[in-house]
């Protein structure tokens, strides 16, 4: 190993020009397992990997391998994009194309690697092939850029996921990295990087997308002999998931872009502050770290550059509001994570008083590609405001799920039709949301708005970090929205009152939508209605005057969805009647008598104990005491329970 460093930092790293020695791509050539001379097994590990069972699947491949005496390779790689493929597999026969497969829990190990090795596939759980066509073609196996998922995507920062070793430095090297890196440091002066960033228009892939490049020269002008940069990973919108995957996929570019940022920004130390609960993405970060120092990619008089940066890892100590650039600084200090009145900005006064640039993942992962390519080629890319990619995580209702990465410019019609072929179990598109728990939903009939930063904040739309959940006739827009306060209010800080008292006001008054009132008496209905009309003005007020992003931005679900969907919050409340059964303070439950046949099956489970009968008769249900929990229309085998 030490000799294959020291050949790659001599011949690769650290080799001026930009065309190497044959024998220097022989050796990256077979580090990158272009051609094999054994079967090599890409197993998918990441998150939603296992979630599947991929940690099964690679004790069954492995006993396989060794109770059949086969000569192969496994490597555990990320997953490749699509969620609802896992456990994905990828097999590399020697001389063949890439063969993908989808699903592959441990019983069909066995009967998939069997047929692979005696050129008998079986292509129920195959998707597609990757390869080109200096290798053997896989007959009537479409490629992967044909399929629809894949073809209407750009595939910028995620590249081939799925296909290489995340933990492997040499590997990372081998595809080109960090040799962007250490062409910068030797060649390029901190203004000058800063000006390639600024003339790409990369701009920060989160929040309201402010200029990345701009953002450096305000730190660098800053004339502090000491400054820091924050790689902000802290993702925990409900439906968003992207910097899981890259971090699991990519964790090499993402050091690569740390370190150029840093240097740009005359930053000595960096921080990678990311979510709570995520162990196998700090494992796989401090490996990269760890393998980058041991090739003098970090630490003191980086290749006899004369710059210095220490990368270190923080994890968030478990508070939604922590995403928020001053609550993060705050935590990093040591202190309660509660967002700072801004200006100054931390640019000018971040962590512990310094200027400071905080940037996203995915805006971090642009920048390797920047430097390598040119800022034209990024520019070439996406709209003229907007230019370069985004990447998305795809969630609800949609046939595909995953993480995507699209062109800007592409419509959101085309994420939704074509990425994820449209609604599941042919159920209606009832709208499509983006931005998080603080984002807006985007109807059917505007469906055609492009990804692009203006387009988006133009109709009152937040790109956010990248959450985009379909949404199909059977969800309850009123519950959902409660859903998102409910998340709000708990994530709240509490510092300032619009913030703290709005959310519990709208979260009190939305809980009293959706079920029925404890009593009809002429003051309970008024008092019911009174709130209601105050919803508007509480969101109002929080969003003009609350503190930081998160007050501002919480009541964005509740106006976007009543602008949208205003008769069903008035079916809610005028005719307590909730379109989906979502609610169920607002369902009614009977017993069909003539279905009944007296089993006591849904008494005897009912927790409130609203039904009553004589076993062996028909049961019926006290409307009264009915909670509307829906236990005894589950357990009921015979439909006798109607449900309205």
């Amino acid at each position: 190993m030490e000799d294959l460093k020291k050949y790659l930092l001599e011949n690769v790293l650290l080799h001026e020009s930009d065309t190497l020695s044959d024998e220097a791509e022989q050796c990256l050539e077979k580090i990158r397992r272009e051609k094999p001379d054994k079967p090599v097994i890409f197993l998918s590990s990441g998150t939603a990997g296992k979630i599947a069972g991929s940690d099964k699947t690679f004790q069954a491949m492995t006993t396989f391998f060794s109770e059949n005496r086969y000569d192969a390779e496994i490597v555990r790689v990320g997953c490749s994009g699509p969620a609802n493929f896992e456990p994905g597999l990828c097999i590399q026969l020697p001389g063949k194309n890439k063969l993908f497969f989808r699903n592959i829990t441990e019983e069909k190990v066995e009967p998939l690697l069997n047929g692979v090795f005696h050129n008998d596939i079986n292509k129920d759980d195959l998707f597609g092939q990757l390869g080109t066509k200096e290798f053997g073609l896989w007959p009537g196996v479409q490629f992967l850029d044909e399929l629809s998922f894949f073809y209407h995507q750009k595939r910028v920062v995620l590249g081939k996921y799925g296909c290489y070793d995340p933990e492997s430095i040499e590997e990372y090297i081998a595809r080109g990295g960090y040799r962007t890196f250490v062409k910068t440091i030797r060649h390029y002066t901190y203004e000058e990087v800063c000006d390639i960033v600024v003339q790409s228009g990369l701009r920060g892939r989160s929040g309201g997308g402010y200029p990345t490049g701009l953002k450096w020269k305000q730190v660098l002008n800053s004339g502090a002999s000491t400054r820091y940069l924050i790689c902000n990973g802290k993702e925990s919108d409900p439906g968003a998931f992207t910097d899981r995957l890259i971090l699991e996929n990519d964790p090499h570019r993402l050091i690569e872009g740390i370190a150029i940022a840093a240097y740009a920004t005359g930053a000595a130390q960096a921080i990678i502050f990311f979510h709570r609960g995520s162990d196998h993405i700090m494992q796989r970060l401090e490996k990269a770290i760890d393998s980058a120092k041991s090739y003098g990619l970090l630490g003191h008089n980086i290749l006899s550059s004369a710059y210095d940066l220490e990368i270190i890892l923080r994890k968030e100590p478990g508070a939604f509001v922590c995403g928020e650039e001053t609550a993060l600084i705050s935590a990093l200090e040591g202190r309660r994570g509660m967002p700072q009145l801004k200006p100054p900005y931390p640019t000018t006064s971040g962590l512990f008083g310094k200027p400071t640039v905080i940037n996203n993942v995915e805006t971090l992962m642009n920048v390797p590609l920047i430097m390598q390519n040119g800022p034209e080629w990024f520019r070439s890319l996406g709209t003229e405001n907007s230019p370069g990619t985004k990447i998305f995580a795809v969630a609800g209702k949609g046939r595909m799920s995953g993480v995507i990465e699209v062109e800007m410019g592409t419509s959101i019609k085309s994420i939704v039709e074509d990425i994820a072929d449209g609604v599941k179990e042919g159920k209606k598109l009832k709208a499509v949301q983006m931005g998080g728990a603080s984002g807006s939903f985007i109807t059917p009939e505007n469906l055609d708005v492009i990804v692009d930063y203006e387009e988006l904040s133009s109709r009152g739309i937040m790109m956010g970090s990248g959450g985009f959940i379909v949404i199909d006739e059977t969800i309850c827009m009123v519950d959902l929205v409660r859903y998102y306060m409910e998340f709000m209010h708990a994530e709240s800080c509490g510092k300032c009152i619009p913030c703290r008292e709005g959310t519990g006001r709208m979260l009190e008054i939305l809980e009293s939508i959706i079920r029925k009132p404890a009593s009809e008496d002429s003051g309970t209905t008024l008092e019911r209605f009174k709130g209601v009309m105050q919803l508007e003005t509480i969101a109002s007020v929080m969003r003009d005057t609350s503190m930081c992003g998160l007050g501002q931005t919480a009541p964005n679900p509740f106006i976007s969805a009543l602008e949208n969907f205003r008769e069903e919050f008035e079916e809610h409340i005028f005719d307590r009647i909730c379109r989906a059964n979502i609610c169920r303070g607002l369902r009614s439950f009977s017993i069909d008598v003539e279905k009944c046949t007296g089993c006591t099956a849904c008494a005897s489970k009912c927790p409130v104990n609203a039904i009553y009968g004589t076993r062996l008769q028909p049961f019926f249900i006290v409307e009264e005491k009915c909670t509307g929990c829906g236990i005894c229309y589950d357990v009921c085998k015979f439909s006798a329970i109607k449900v309205k």
